[in-house]
């Protein structure tokens, strides 16, 4: 450690500090504006200039190394005339715009300016005026004339999003910032790049002009899109979510949201809102109360019942629902007498579940990721799937690990793999028992199943078996593969010979939730591919669009078709549920409270931010009347506290209650033959938020999808750029662009799920075939 005096206190730092860093240890604030606490030095804006004694001239605090015995002055004269002359010159240049920015408010630039700046500018010459740019629909670069040139957005870029969308061209008063050639702005993280700037340059394209900062109350939530559980604040006028920024938690998302935590809040103010409830009569949607609405499913269910038995009625809940609105469906359908409950829609293998009252879960905590120094993931679009984790497993990258990808097509993950595994999904198993082979081989033990140590597996078994941390992460695709309990136990297996730690990524904002508080099917009870493969004589459907998330689109299409009565608890009146005989309306995420398990097993609860929106009631108050109205026990909690109490127990026991052990025998499939489908859904595409947010369904990521073909077959097929292809699987085709992907493997086509233009299509692994078109 480091001693140093900083305005006569004396504080102790790490040697490679600089005057910054001691500077906040003391609690002393030092103006800045091109300084971020996660970005790198750049020490461009100069407004950190302080008094270090010996120094000829002031000495910028960012970029300063610290000395032992060093004398720092942040508020001698020689300071603060230093600071004050870098004000003045940053404001040469800068609009009179204050009156009409929304940074007004919340501004650096302006509470410096109060703090170091003067009364009037000595400065009579024209400003400079830096013309617009429009770089995508959700960030807004109208005023780059306010730009102060600090290049927060661009060491983001560069640091954190992982590609560098923005740079500084020409020189002197000529400088701007600005993308190459025109492009737009397509990172899956671009938003913070609004929040990261001081001034009013980049602001948010769909908030902007819509309320002042000063208007607008701010509440805590919790994201409810992917695994990581971003903490959020959203912030509220008249009783309408007007923007969503993050709440800082270094354990769980540092200072960083994904643009679909903060983008997806157009979803709960739009059009498509179910207000009311509706009950189909004639083949007309009528607008029912409440009353009479859950009257009619309670004698319904009933009904079902008398006629079919218990076993006839199902519910499916997506893990995007909270544990106490997860809790009471559960509790609900069992209470009926039925174990046809489950979450899993996207799956195909349903023997791969922890034991009762446990759930697979991340296996590590989220903030270790960012420091391990190996890492195999297998099965994951992770940057679309996960843009959290795949930006702490860049930061690791950048400090040395070694990553590697199992996957079938490989993304550009924007950080150097050390190495890749490409096979179709049928031979995924077969990959892991040749890594597995070449760690049993590294450590003279025997190997779990027969394999051959490639150089590529060998490569990864030396990684893993090297360092101190180091794991072994399975993706979407890894746990909705057919083979996902063999993929966990070879997973297992390598993990135990080679110290890593081994989990899932996590599909869901809830999906180790879900697990926990039991919406899985009992004894007997019909799993999800059993409910969306055949038709049910009742079914429930919680937060679901069943055929765009589904497995098997087509499959479910086909069942709900055929149903009896099917029941919406939806947010949305125009929910993709075919055949729905009635519509609840539920509230989304911001009009209710509740509970998010995240991916490591943190329980984060939250609060409704603002009022259900007309007649809408939160799902978990919907579900404990429904339970009252059909005369089953335990439905009188009064408030979602006691839900959760119910439903997770004591939090303290939730480690313990975390688990990926299985008793699966790892036994690879034989090599598949024919063409095979591998299904990414895209960012955009996942829930039914992100599916009605205007702003997402604008950007590049929200495009149509394409067929990606492999080399060998796009040639095979004589495709030129711009061709289309007719897919088939099973009874449905459906005629895609066609796109080369030299990254796929050979034998493999990939056709994304969850979009409108591909529900046509079967399960998304599988047999499948193309021709052109």
């Amino acid at each position: 450690m480091i001693e140093l005096q900083i305005d006569g206190k004396t504080v102790s730092v790490p040697e490679g500090s600089v005057v910054m860093h001691a500077a906040d240890a003391a609690g002393t604030y030092v103006p800045h504006f091109c300084y971020h606490k996660k970005l790198s030095i750049a020490a461009n804006c100069r407004m950190c200039l302080v008094d270090i004694e010996k120094a000829p001239k002031p000495m910028p605090a960012c970029a300063t190394p610290v000395t032992q015995g060093m004398v720092v002055r942040t508020k001698s004269d020689k300071a603060l005339r230093a600071q004050q002359s870098v004000m003045e010159f940053l404001l040469i240049n800068h609009p009179l715009d204050c009156p009409i920015c929304d940074q007004g408010g919340e501004c650096q630039l302006q509470d410096l300016a109060v703090g170091y700046g003067k009364s009037a500018s000595r400065y009579q010459e024209e400003k400079r005026v830096v013309f617009h740019k429009d770089v995508g629909p959700l960030i807004s670069m109208e005023e780059m004339s306010r730009c102060i040139h600090c290049t927060r957005c661009v060491r983001f870029g560069q640091e954190v999003s992982g590609v560098m969308e923005l740079g500084m061209i020409h020189r002197g008063e000529h400088s701007e910032i600005t993308t190459m050639v025109g492009s737009t702005i397509d990172s899956e993280l671009s938003g913070n790049m609004i929040d990261i700037c001081p001034v009013g340059a980049l602001t948010s394209k769909p908030f902007r002009y819509s309320a002042r900062t000063w208007e607008l109350s701010r509440r805590k939530s919790v994201s409810p899109h992917d695994s990581t559980g971003a903490n959020l604040i959203v912030q509220v006028k008249s009783g309408k979510v007007m923007r969503v920024v993050p709440l800082e938690n270094d354990d769980v998302n540092e200072c960083w949201i994904a643009d679909r935590d903060r983008f997806s809040y157009e979803a709960v103010n739009s059009d498509a809102r179910l207000t009311r409830p509706m009950i189909k009569q004639g083949g007309q949607w009528q607008p029912v109360d409440w009353t009479t609405a859950l009257g009619y499913v309670a004698d319904g269910l009933k009904r079902v019942k008398a006629e079919f038995g218990a076993a006839g009625i199902g519910a499916l809940g997506s893990a995007h629902s909270t544990v106490e609105e997860l809790h009471l469906l559960a509790k609900l359908v069992r209470g009926l007498g039925s174990e046809n409950i489950d979450h899993r829609v996207r799956h195909a293998d349903f023997g791969n579940t922890a034991a009762a009252g446990k759930a697979r879960w991340l296996g590590t905590s989220v903030a270790s990721l960012s420091t391990l120094q190996a890492a195999l993931v297998v099965g994951s679009f992770l940057r679309k799937d996960h843009p959290l984790f795949a930006q702490r497993l860049r930061q690791a990258v950048r400090r040395g690990a070694q990553v590697f990808s199992l996957q079938a097509a490989h993304d550009d993950w924007l950080l150097p793999l050390a190495g890749t595994l490409t096979a179709a999904p049928a031979a995924w198993a077969q990959q892991l028992a040749d890594v597995a082979v070449a760690v049993a081989a590294a450590k003279g033990i025997d190997a779990p199943a027969a394999g051959q140590a490639s150089a590529a597996a060998q490569a990864v078994a030396a990684a893993l078996l090297s360092g101190e941390r180091k794991a072994v992460l399975l993706g979407n695709a890894a746990a909705q593969h057919p083979q996902a309990g063999t993929l966990l136990a070879l997973a297992q297996w390598i993990g135990t010979h080679t110290g890593a730690s081994v989990g899932y990524l996590g599909e869901a904002a809830n999906s180790v939730g879900a697990q926990l508080v039991g919406a899985l099917p009992g004894a007997g009870g019909l799993n999800a591919g059993q409910m969306l493969g055949q038709p049910m004589k009742a079914l429930l459907l919680l937060n679901l669009e069943p055929v765009l998330d589904s497995a098997d689109a087509a499959a479910a299409k086909a069942a709900l078709a055929g149903s009896g009565l099917v029941v919406a608890l939806t947010a949305f009146k125009d929910a993709l549920v075919d055949n729905a005989d009635v519509l609840l309306p539920i509230a989304p995420f911001t009009e209710t409270a509740g509970t998010f398990v995240n991916a490591e097993g943190r329980a984060q609860s939250f609060h409704g931010v603002v009022k259900p929106l007309g007649d809408t009631r939160p799902a978990w108050k919907v579900l404990r009347v429904l339970g009252n109205l059909l005369g089953l026990p335990g439905f009188e909690q009064e408030t979602s506290d006691e839900v959760r109490a119910e439903a997770l127990g004591d939090l303290s026991t939730l480690p313990a209650r975390l688990d990926n052990s299985t008793s699966a025998t790892p036994q690879p499939a034989a090599a598949a033959t024919g063409l095979q489908r591998v299904a990414d859904v895209p960012i955009y595409c996942t829930d039914m938020l992100v599916r009605r947010a205007t702003a997402l369904q604008l950007t590049a990521d929200a495009r149509a999808p394409e067929a990606g073909i492999p080399s060998a077959l796009w040639q095979a097929l004589g495709l030129q750029p711009g061709g289309r292809v007719l897919v088939s699987q099973g009874q449905g085709a459906v005629i895609l662009p066609a796109r080369e992907d030299s990254s796929l493997a050979d034998g493999v086509v990939r056709v994304a799920a969850g979009h409108p233009a591909t529900v046509a299509l079967g399960a998304m692994f599988g047999a499948i075939t193309v021709e052109k078109a």
